[in-house]
């Protein structure tokens, strides 16, 4: 007589098996106790209760993973390794997680993505045996909260179709969830939820934009798409209103007062906010004092504050083509810390004094208050170099000979001149496209650019240069040598042009680019190849630990000189008046935490800042379709070449598959396509002619054909 088996003994273990090989038979199909039970024909209630029991432990030990509320998927066999990183997943599902630190990127299969999207921080394990190959475990972080979609009505639901084609995945939007979204319109959809990633994600129309194609509609988008806010919650902008607008006698007494100093501002002509002035006076041993006094927003704004917590999470203004959204609500950026003409202001300034050649004997670093004498425009401040006549002219003069020398200097040093050409659009009526034409630094504006590199430059040296022990905790602007493995690629490109580089190394990555920038200076190829040695470079970001900015080359730099922009210059200035009062160094963590936030931020800002001046080149060109344009090649990839036309600066893609007079090879090598019947040529920085053949605002993108290809 057989004996009875008892609950958790073999029958248990039998269930146990039974049940893995249910989820190990479908391993992407997400199931909850109840189907698993009808998939076995178990009907009882206790064993169903028994058999979520067992899905419960499994998934304690990670043999199942939870995909929802009480749903779960075969979880397969893993190393045992979790890591954390950066997701990015392509249109086909397959996704590639970044973990910082580690030389190669963890692969993810198709399935294995879970319900992460681009750019989100998650948690994914390793697979047995397979060394960069893994599946993603949870999501950690998203990216973001809102996506920009285009409003697609079903007969009783709704979809959310991202416009972003990085997002694989469509949101699904229950009928309750629709707001007053018409067919077709650009919304803004928030993610409510997404059990499993089999299924589409469920979301909400948090916000209508409009119509496509609509200027506010599509810049609203941007800003969106890059995780940016484009309005300031109602409470910041009412505490900021509340700031009291007088600057009082007490606190003019706490200040350098250098209302009668010759003070002026140089900005672009349709600039709203001034956050930097100079003054000019000469001094009675000959030598002449240089003020820069930047906007004093510190005093304004206070730690704890809701206005400094939303400066901090936004941590930099963004300039899209037809607008600013300021970091600060105007009544900042616009009133109390603008350095508006005839109105004392209160700042926190630089003041050195330099002989006639250029040379620092002192300098000084303080609040004060200043009254700007003269808003200049730059194009009027270049008038004035140029002909030595108008407002002020002996002072403008002089600072313009004085930054000549200051930036002489930095080019000895080894400074590379990052300008590159810089596209501003003509806009019309709502905001259409009417010109393109290119912004030219001309001496007024490196003038202002020199004394704003000098402040920066003498802030970061009176505190990383400490005479203690160990410099205290500060914050710096780095950017690092030249990654190696780049400068080969540099080197392979340049060739092909006649130059020579050294075969790069850690020892010499110093000096290859700046060497290589002084061959081709005044050279018909200057910008192509200038272009891709910057393209080769870090970039630039914030920190605590100051490695020294290469690019500049300054052994010691900061941001301290647009804290109405910026929010590392608002940290800059808190610290620097914490350590001029004889404070001790502040704890590293927290401002390692916000270099990190501001630097990620900042790219966004860059990001957005790109979008939205293709968003206007692809709407100035869609009315040029058809017409011939002489272009360079700006890119080579395995799907095609990138032109830029000379005329516009408009960059599109002429695809591979439409160069239809040969069989074209991608030599990615040589960054070049190569006929195999005509050996014909296409490299970067070829010249070729194209025809626009199509402008897609929705992808913010432009069709090319080149005109000897087309049949």
């Amino acid at each position: 007589m057989s004996k009875k088996k008892k609950k958790g003994g073999s029958f248990q273990r039998d269930l146990r098996k039974e049940v893995l090989a249910i989820f190990r038979a479908q391993p992407r199909k997400p199931m909850n106790y109840k189907q698993v039970s009808s998939s076995l024909g178990i009907q009882d209630d206790s064993l169903r209760q028994l058999i979520a029991a067992i899905i419960d432990e499994e998934a304690e030990k990670e043999s199942l993973q939870t995909v929802g509320k009480g749903r779960y998927v075969w979880a397969g066999k893993s190393s045992g390794e979790v890591l954390q990183g950066k997701i990015e997943i392509t249109r086909y599902g397959r996704g590639f997680v970044i973990i910082e630190g580690r030389e190669n990127d963890i692969a993810i299969s198709k399935g294995s993505t879970g319900n992460a999207l681009w750019g989100d921080i998650v948690e994914v394990s390793m697979l047995a045996g397979r060394r960069s190959k893994g599946r993603v475990e949870r999501v950690v972080k998203r990216a973001r909260d809102l996506y920009v979609c285009v409003f697609q009505k079903e007969k009783n639901f709704a979809f959310g179709l991202p416009t972003d084609p990085k997002i694989h995945v469509d949101f699904f939007l229950p009928p309750n969830y629709h707001a007053n979204a018409k067919d077709g319109d650009k919304i803004i959809v928030e993610m409510m939820s997404w059990e499993s990633g089999d299924d589409n994600p469920i979301g909400k129309v948090y916000e209508v934009l409009g119509a496509p194609g609509d200027n506010d509609v599509e810049m609203h988008a941007i800003m969106v798409e890059y995780g940016l806010p484009y309005h300031f919650p109602e409470e910041v902008v009412h505490e900021a209103d509340q700031i009291p607008k007088e600057i009082t006698e007490k606190e003019v007494k706490k200040r350098r007062d250098m209302r009668d100093v010759l003070t002026f501002t140089i900005d672009p002509h349709d600039a709203k906010d001034f956050d930097d002035a100079l003054s000019l006076q000469q001094l009675e041993n000959g030598n002449w004092e240089v003020g820069v006094h930047i906007a004093d927003v510190t005093h304004y704004m206070r730690p704890g504050t809701l206005l400094e917590e939303e400066a901090f999470n936004r941590a930099t203004s963004v300039y899209l083509v037809d607008r600013t959204v300021p970091m600060l609500p105007e009544v900042l950026s616009n009133e109390l810390c603008s350095l508006r003409p005839n109105e004392d202001k209160l700042c926190f300034s630089a003041v050195f004094e330099m002989t006639d050649k250029a040379e620092i004997k002192n300098q000084w670093f303080g609040r004060t208050v200043i009254h700007s004498d003269r808003r200049f425009t730059y194009e009027e401040a270049q008038e004035v170099i140029e002909t030595g006549k108008g407002d002020h002219n002996d002072a403008i003069l002089t600072l313009d000979r004085l930054a000549k020398i200051l930036r002489g200097e930095r080019f000895k040093r080894g400074g590379i001149d990052f300008n590159t050409e810089e596209i501003k659009f003509e806009l019309g009526e709502n905001g259409k496209p009417v010109g393109v034409y290119v912004k030219v630094m001309k001496d007024a504006n490196k003038l202002i650019e020199d004394f704003m590199l000098l402040a920066n430059v003498k802030v970061a040296e009176r505190i990383g240069k400490s005479k203690a022990k160990n410099a205290p905790t500060f914050v710096y602007r780095i950017h690092d040598l030249p990654d190696v493995d780049k400068l080969r690629n540099l080197r392979d490109f340049v060739s092909r042009f006649g130059y020579r580089m050294p075969k790069p190394s850690r020892d010499n990555a110093e000096h290859v680019i700046k060497d290589l920038l002084a061959q081709v200076k005044d050279s018909a190829e200057e910008d192509v190849i200038k272009t891709m040695a910057i393209r080769s470079m870090a970039k630039a970001e914030y920190s605590t630990n100051n490695i020294g900015h290469y690019g500049l080359s300054f052994d010691f730099y900061s941001h301290f000189t647009s804290p109405i922009r910026r929010y590392p210059d608002v940290m800059v200035h808190r610290l620097l008046q914490h350590y001029l009062d004889g404070g001790e160094s502040v704890n590293a963590d927290d401002y390692d935490m916000k270099c990190r936030h501001s630097s990620e931020q900042e790219k966004k800002a860059a990001d957005a800042e790109r979008a939205s001046i293709k968003y206007k080149q692809v709407e100035f060109m869609l009315a040029r379709i058809g017409q011939t344009f002489k272009g360079i090649v700006s890119g080579v990839t395995s799907w095609g070449l990138y032109v830029e036309v000379h005329e516009t600066k408009c960059e599109g893609m002429v695809a591979k598959d439409s160069m239809k007079d040969d069989f074209y090879i991608y030599d990615e090598e040589h960054h070049a396509y190569i006929g195999k019947r005509t050996g014909q040529e296409y490299h970067f920085g070829d010249e070729v002619t194209i025809t626009v053949v199509g402008a897609d605002l929705l992808k913010r993108q432009l069709d090319f054909e080149l005109v000897d290809t087309m049949v």
